[in-house]
């Protein structure tokens, strides 16, 4: 999820930037996931951040197509398909639909995705 771009040395990344639907979903629930107040609150800004910078790509029609072929891949592999682990396959799902490369500073996380789309580390 490129969303720390204070953080990232631009160079890497590509001229126009995009967040799925899912990123935002993840980034809005962030806030909730902690008791801890400051880290709330930086989870908050970059949900703010992120809402002001981005209109987020949909996960529509064509990535739940996606999806299933990316699901059955990784069920195939045997890797892990539910929990957390969907919502990173939700994601490149819309990248795949979109036909875009999914820019991560979790590479592991989408390494049995690379049929379907280029995974590029930032």
């Amino acid at each position: 999820m490129v969303v720390d771009l204070e953080r990232l040395d631009a160079r890497q990344l590509p001229v126009e930037l995009a967040l799925s639907a899912i990123t935002m979903a993840e980034l809005a629930a962030g806030p909730h996931a902690t008791e801890d107040a400051a880290e709330r609150a930086r989870r908050q800004d970059r949900l703010q951040r992120s809402e002001a910078a981005f209109d987020p790509l949909p996960f529509d029609g064509e990535a739940a197509r996606a999806y299933g072929r990316i699901f059955a891949a990784e069920t195939a592999r045997g890797r892990k398909t539910r929990g957390a682990r969907a919502l990173d396959l939700l994601i490149a799902a819309t990248a795949c639909a979109e036909n875009l490369p999914l820019y991560t500073r979790n590479p592991a996380d989408f390494e049995g995705v690379r049929d379907f789309v280029k995974v590029v580390t930032v």
